[in-house]
């Protein structure tokens, strides 16, 4: 079982910046695929980033792609979201997923291919 705790979030005017935290403190979080989703009241839970489990290689929605950055520090058990530019429409629960094990390109952006989930952590972007 993976337990994981986001962190980070807040009310912020639309330019501005959070940093979203995902910790655990599972023993096997070195070996996790990690990965942010947010979702909106009334809408989907969508892809926003993800890293593989050493941090080689990340990926991004296009929605966030220059603005987002995925990060991780295997030796705090934490995956970090640097969010930049923030847009009111990025306004949404943002949520943290693992899983332990590693996931092709071609899946680490689907909701379905993640084991574990956080409770997530509200991001509000003002106008």
């Amino acid at each position: 079982q993976v337990q994981l705790v986001e962190s980070g979030g807040g009310l912020v005017q639309a330019g501005g910046s959070l940093r979203l935290s995902c910790a655990t403190a599972a023993r096997t979080f070195s070996s996790l695929h990690m990965g942010w989703f947010r979702q909106a009241p009334g809408k989907d839970r969508d892809f926003v980033a993800t890293i593989r489990w050493d941090g080689a290689w990340t990926d991004y929605a296009d929605s966030v792609e220059g603005r987002f950055t995925i990060s991780r520090d295997n030796a705090k058990n934490t995956v970090y979201l640097q969010m930049n530019s923030l847009k009111p429409e990025d306004t949404a629960v943002y949520y943290c997923a693992a899983n332990p094990i590693p996931l092709d390109s071609n899946r680490s952006g689907a909701v379905s291919a993640y084991s574990y989930w956080g409770q997530g952590t509200q991001v509000t972007v003002s106008s």
